[in-house]
């Protein structure tokens, strides 16, 4: 009987590779090996979901020949350079090959159509399935178990895995690993960073001398003093009282850390990713998908649910968690709050009674009035929308914004993936370039250049950027436009050259 499988289609040659030290190819490399094709884009909460599951199947496969390879495929302009996608790589934790589809070569020969999209492949080279979406780990563990069977029994699998060759992380002089955001407190004169990578926040002052750690750094979800805490992926920050609330993001939970008593507890989610879109149930009990970031606005605590593409609260005297904006629905819709659709709100800031809101995946700044329970928005137009465009708000475009940060008539936004700080003037509705030349770097003749800036706080003339891809928090005087950098220190020695 003639098989009725399709054979994969080859690998363009010319293709930046990760991970790996040449190009892989279907016929040569991969020939005998069950291959799961992940195709992806570093901008995708969806595609971020799926890398556990990548890795569960890495680790349970390791000594069998299945390889796994991450098809790069961009939406952003800003992703389709390999540079970028490097630090992607690393910032995710990816270990396995990753191959830059550029041009969307890859992803048209296998008719792709969404982000993420599992291709499996058998040993023989033909296509198996395809599976859009996240949520598959079960059906690929079966369906490699099966392929990896028929292939002993036909006798056409290889002899061994391909070694993969993951990327050295890189060391920074600051001692910080891809920081999400930071946190500024005026009266205190403290800043919290949440040094993402090492799974930890930072207390410092403002001239980086370190006043203490929350947790231990190493990757968990564990409660207790502050020196045994562990988190995961820790992003946005917000004071309240005498505690500070994290968006333990990979941990799918809020933290709360007492800053009298130095202990760390949970307030919601339980380590596990939760798929509910209303919610109501209190601490642990409640499922939590990928918050990203936190503010205080009216005595409640509102939650960037990135990967529900919804807006939630935290009720401090119920301690319970619900979904207040947003339908779950991956759009860009003004309406009433729980009718309205957003897409993938990564940054909220709260002032002037508003809450405003960075809708990362439509390229959009956006509002929330509670008096009138309404979602507007300034700038953004559409999910495939997006460019580097001052001026009136209507005709203003950024791409891919994770930070916002409010104060009095000024709103400021970490323009991500322009590497710029934008600034957009509320009474007048004009959008302008405060900082950031519009590429990667640090600094060119003088002037501040940033990598991905993912988190701002303003305090007075103070703001601090969180500048991730450069590992390095920036204070930059609003008055002046000077701007130095802060280095953790303990003991006068940056914690990079203590390490």
């Amino acid at each position: 009987m003639d098989d009725p499988l399709i054979r994969a289609p080859e690998f363009p040659e010319g293709l930046t590779w990760i991970n790996t030290s040449g190009p892989l190819r279907m016929q040569r490399e991969l020939r005998g090996q069950v291959v799961l094709l992940d195709f992806w884009t570093y901008c995708c909460i969806n595609c971020m979901h799926v890398l556990p599951d990548l890795a569960y199947l890495e680790k349970k496969y390791a000594r069998d020949p299945v390889a796994f390879v991450g098809v790069h495929s961009n939406k952003y302009d800003n992703e389709a350079i390999p540079d970028n996608v490097r630090q992607a790589v690393l910032r995710l934790g990816i270990k396995h090959p990753v191959v830059v589809d550029r041009h969307h070569q890859v992803w048209e020969s296998f008719g792709v159509n969404a982000w993420p999209t599992l291709v499996l492949i058998d040993s023989t080279g033909r296509l198996v399935t395809a599976l859009p979406g996240e949520g598959h780990r079960d059906e690929l563990d079966h369906l490699i178990a099966g392929m990896l069977d028929i292939g002993r029994t036909r006798g056409t699998l290889a002899s061994a895995p391909i070694p993969a060759q993951p990327s050295r992380p890189h060391l920074s002089y600051s001692g910080l690993a891809f920081p999400g955001k930071v946190l500024a407190d005026l009266a205190g004169g403290r800043l919290f960073i949440a040094d993402t990578n090492h799974h930890r926040v930072l207390i410092t002052d403002w001239e980086g001398r370190v006043l203490g750690f929350l947790g231990n750094g190493e990757p968990g979800l564990r409660d207790g003093p502050y020196e045994d805490a562990r988190f995961l992926s820790p992003q946005g920050m917000a004071l309240f009282g005498n505690a500070l609330y994290i968006a333990d993001t990979d941990n799918h939970a809020i933290r709360r850390a007492d800053l009298a008593s130095f202990h760390v507890d949970t307030v919601g989610g339980n380590g596990m990713i939760g798929y509910d879109r209303h919610g109501g149930h209190r601490g642990r009990e409640q499922t939590l998908n990928s918050p990203w970031d936190l503010a205080v606005l009216n005595g409640a605590l509102y939650v960037a649910m990135a990967g529900l593409h919804q807006i939630w609260t935290y009720d401090f005297a119920q301690e319970t968690l619900q979904a207040v904006i947003g339908t779950g629905r991956e759009n860009i819709t003004d309406q009433e709050a729980g009718r309205a659709a957003l897409a993938q709100p990564s940054g909220l800031a709260a002032g002037r009674d508003k809450l405003y809101f960075a809708d990362s995946e439509t390229s959009a700044i956006r509002q929330y009035d509670p008096r009138a329970n309404l979602v507007s928005t300034l700038v953004g137009k559409g999910l495939f929308t997006f460019g580097d465009v001052d001026g009136p708000e209507q005709q203003a475009l950024m791409q891919h914004p994770l930070g916002v940060a409010v104060q009095g008539d000024d709103l400021y936004v970490a323009d991500t993936y322009n590497h710029k700080i934008r600034r957009i003037d509320l009474y007048t509705g004009n959008v302008s370039t405060l900082a950031g030349l519009g590429k990667p770097g640090r600094e060119a003749n003088g002037k501040l250049a940033l990598y991905e800036p993912g988190g701002l706080s303003v305090a007075g003339v103070d703001l601090f950027i969180a500048d991730t891809n450069n590992d390095r928090i920036i204070h930059y005087r609003l008055d002046t436009g000077a701007w130095r950098e802060v280095v953790p220190k303990m003991g006068g020695q940056a914690l990079g050259e203590a390490a």
